[in-house]
């Protein structure tokens, strides 16, 4: 991350602007931040636009010649940042750690996503338009989510002796997973690409939230308690998750 320290009140900045980078236009997300006192620009880990951040007595002019004074130092981060993978035919994408490649059939029932077992390994079937595949994939891997989870939600649930409320799924880059204190849980869907014990430690993680809303000794001893395999979970998410935000965009 770069900073510089900037200080003069001014109107509030658009949400984006774009520039210049080995012809071709970046789009940067501007934001502006209450705890910030120095211009910064990011790159997110996970994917997406840059962020350029702002604090609440910049001026968006001053933020502009930051960032082009930082061109060189943006151009070169990007240049370093895997490749994004789009939901398209041929695409391989992992589904519960497994690559598998995307495969669109126009000749199969329309409407129909499925996964089988190809010549050369797993294979994602989606029928239909072209221009639908994404979607489809989308779509696919939110149901697969959803059934993991409250499969894992209920498990973990009767091990805790807690009632669960209702899943909703989500695609936040900040968190996997939330836990309200009416005992509402959010989930991320990607969560569907890791393995399978790494969603499994996620719903452990957030139920358990259910009995102690906060990160205490107790808390930790009890996601231990109903997800002895935590550790690996836990850290494949640390070295891994971010990745799995590349894919779909």
């Amino acid at each position: 991350m770069l900073s510089s320290l900037k200080r003069r009140p001014t109107l509030p900045p658009p949400s984006e602007t774009t520039v210049s980078i080995d012809g071709r236009d970046v789009r940067i997300a501007v934001r502006q931040a209450a705890r910030a006192n120095r211009y910064s620009l990011r790159l997110p880990a996970g994917g997406g636009d840059p962020v350029l951040t702002l604090p609440l007595n910049g001026r968006f002019a001053e933020a502009l010649e930051f960032v082009q004074r930082h061109r060189p130092w943006l151009a070169e981060r990007l240049a370093r940042r895997p490749e994004t993978v789009p939901f398209v035919d041929g695409a391989q994408v992992p589904i519960r750690g497994i690559e598998t490649r995307i495969v669109h059939s126009a000749q199969k029932l329309r409407g129909t996503t499925q996964l089988v077992q190809g010549a050369d390994g797993a294979e994602l079937s989606v029928s239909g338009a072209p221009e639908h595949v994404a979607r489809r994939v989308l779509d696919f891997l939110r149901k697969e989510a959803r059934r993991d989870l409250e499969a894992a939600v209920a498990l973990h649930a009767g091990r805790l002796g807690v009632t669960a409320g209702p899943i909703r799924l989500k695609d936040t880059r900040s968190r996997w997973g939330s836990c309200t204190a009416k005992g509402e849980l959010a989930f991320s869907w990607r969560i569907i690409m890791a393995p399978p014990h790494v969603l499994d430690y996620l719903a452990a993680h957030e139920v358990t939230h259910i009995r102690e809303l906060n990160h205490s000794h107790r808390f930790w001893r009890l996601v231990r308690e109903t997800c002895p395999d935590m550790d690996r979970g836990q850290a494949w998410l640390k070295t891994n998750g971010s990745r799995l935000h590349l894919y779909g965009r």
